[in-house]
């Protein structure tokens, strides 16, 4: 028993470190695109951004290694939650590091494709980005709930608030997109219109990104009882 509950907290604990880092990552593109458009201090930003990711990447290595190393005198034969599901966990958290890398690689291409920040279409793109911290906020309370389901026998866990707010916002995400892009078309003022394009799009990838983790929450929890990630359309129904 003592075991079992050692592997699960360690679990708990690292992954919550892992979802800090990345909602500190994610936060900071925002500031960046602010302090871009106002001739501030960006560059710095996007050195912090990149430096963030880096420790999210040890991060998750290091979670990954929790779980592979990990044989059923660690991880305890009551958490077979974790046994049954330890490929689709890995496959999770490799797919939840693409968030830090995605938001450092758009900071990135701000920096090299110097886009003008006085028109509509970056506004939007700044836009977009807040919502992305948003969602990245409500992810990590989502993504700590669903660990804690897995790595304790006994636990229940409902999800589906945490994730359909997430959904909402990834639309309002591709509503912003569509007016970004289209925009930076229908403006002859707006020099090239690509360059947004292709922007709005990698932001757009980010919040894919975070509604696709969602996903995968709803897959494993569809065969654990005790996690509720989607809500009972008969249920609703009545």
């Amino acid at each position: 028993m003592s075991t079992d509950a050692g592997f699960g907290a360690r679990l708990e604990s690292r992954t919550e470190t892992y979802l800090d880092r990345i909602d500190d990552c994610v936060a900071l593109l925002p500031r960046a695109l602010d302090e871009y458009a106002e001739d501030g201090p960006f560059r710095e930003t996007v050195d912090e951004i990149a430096a963030v990711e880096s420790e999210c990447d040890e991060l998750v290595r290091d979670l990954r290694a929790l779980i592979t190393d990990a044989g059923p005198d660690d991880i305890g034969l009551l958490n077979t939650r974790i046994n049954f599901n330890e490929s689709a966990l890995l496959d999770f958290y490799n797919e939840l590091d693409v968030v830090a890398n995605h938001t450092e690689r758009t900071a990135q291409e701000v920096t090299m494709m110097r886009p003008d920040a006085g028109v509509d279409s970056f506004d939007d793109m700044r836009e977009m980005a807040t919502r992305i911290v948003e969602m990245v906020a409500l992810l990590g309370d989502v993504v700590e709930r669903f660990v804690r389901g897995l790595a304790r026998a006994d636990a229940a866990e409902t999800l589906t608030e945490g994730i359909e707010a997430i959904r909402d916002l990834e639309s309002e995400c591709d509503d912003l997109r569509n007016d970004a892009i289209e925009t930076a078309f229908a403006d002859d003022e707006t020099g090239q219109p690509l360059v947004y394009r292709e922007l709005a799009i990698l932001l757009d990838e980010l919040a894919n990104t975070v509604e696709d983790l969602t996903d995968r929450m709803v897959v494993i929890a569809s065969k654990e009882p005790g996690i509720v990630a989607e809500a009972d359309p008969e249920a609703d129904g009545k």
